[in-house]
């Protein structure tokens, strides 16, 4: 057979043919995987190439619970082990992306869930074990501490660890764990005017994901986690920590076009250039931040100011307390929900 023959075989730019449209495919006859799904935290769609993970709590600002890091890693595993997935788009539904930890859960109530997953009882993440475990009237285990907090960041991890890109679209807000999930994605885009930061730093919080210093640098980091300040949309691309800040009513068309982009790639070339991308951040020691971060996390909210914290939320409510510690900056905003 000549040169000719075989490009003529090979047809023009089948390399953008996806891993399930070629004829001598693996998948050729196999029947797809679902391509929606519905967890208690976030939903899944599979949209052509495009995965599509949206957390679903909008009234409640899309905070975080204990069933939000398992439903976040089962979702991006679907979607990575799907063919037919070139990247993964996560967003939040409502008025923001995500406002951090559930503190009606964590701060308010003691971290007694109302109705919390069934496989967490009598487990590390309990509510009620963690709960007894910050009662500063008892001993404080820090490892039951961690066992807790370094479930969630396995879960939001999935994000980085995920063999595809990962896309977060950010708007109305990505704070504190909101933030910690945002960071851990490979591409961050979001509206002009969305607020992204840890304020917890203030008291009650360390940024257990450990990325600020990874994905902005030393001094910028510690711009932010020395405060507690926020950056705006704007401000977060030109610190570096996204990649396109475009107006409100812009966004959800610009990012499509971002991911569309993205999905025209071969999966395989996909993989190739985040792996060999990734080995830079391991490099530098993701891992071993995310576990220190998190073992001053765990200490943040056992010092004498987090329980005097904590114990003031129980008594006056979470959103007077932030108030309370957010004036003096002259940056709170009434209502806000995150840790």
């Amino acid at each position: 057979m000549t040169d000719g023959a075989i490009q003529a075989d090979v047809g023009a730019a089948t390399w953008y043919h996806n891993w399930t449209e070629r004829p001598d495919s693996p998948w050729e006859g196999r029947p797809e995987p679902d391509s929606a799904r519905g967890y208690r935290t976030l939903t899944y769609e599979r949209d052509g190439r495009i995965a599509r993970i949206t957390f679903n709590r909008p009234e409640q600002g899309n905070a975080i619970t204990p069933d939000t890091p398992h439903d976040l890693a089962h979702a991006v595993e679907r979607a990575d082990l799907d063919p037919r997935v070139h990247v993964i788009l996560l967003s939040g539904r409502g008025k923001g992306f995500c406002g951090g930890y559930d503190l009606s859960m964590f701060a308010e109530r003691g971290f007694a869930a109302a109705d919390g997953p069934d496989e967490a009882v009598g487990t590390v993440v309990d509510p009620v074990v963690q709960g007894r475990n910050h009662d500063r009237r008892r001993d404080w285990d820090p490892m039951i501490d961690y066992a807790m907090m370094s479930r969630f960041n396995r879960g939001f991890a999935s994000l980085m660890q995920a063999n595809k890109p990962t896309v977060a679209k950010l708007h109305g807000f990505a704070v504190a764990g909101g933030s910690d999930i945002a960071l851990f994605a490979d591409q961050i885009i979001c509206a002009d005017d969305t607020k992204i930061g840890y304020p917890p730093t203030r008291v009650w919080g360390i940024p257990a994901a450990g990325m600020w210093a990874h994905r902005l640098g030393d001094q910028r980091a510690k711009r932010l986690l020395f405060t507690g300040d926020c950056l705006t949309g704007a401000q977060a691309v030109e610190w570096g920590l996204a990649v396109e800040s475009w107006p409100a009513d812009e966004l959800d068309a610009r990012t499509e076009e971002f991911v569309e982009r993205i999905a025209r790639m071969p999966i395989n070339q996909l993989m190739m250039a985040k792996l060999a991308l990734n080995s830079a951040l391991y490099a530098q020691g993701v891992t071993t931040s995310g576990m220190v971060s998190t073992v001053f996390d765990g200490i943040s909210r056992h010092t004498r100011e987090g329980y005097d914290f904590q114990e003031r939320a129980a008594t006056v409510g979470f959103r007077e307390t932030v108030r309370e510690r957010d004036e003096p900056f002259g940056d709170h905003k009434h209502g806000r929900r995150e840790r």
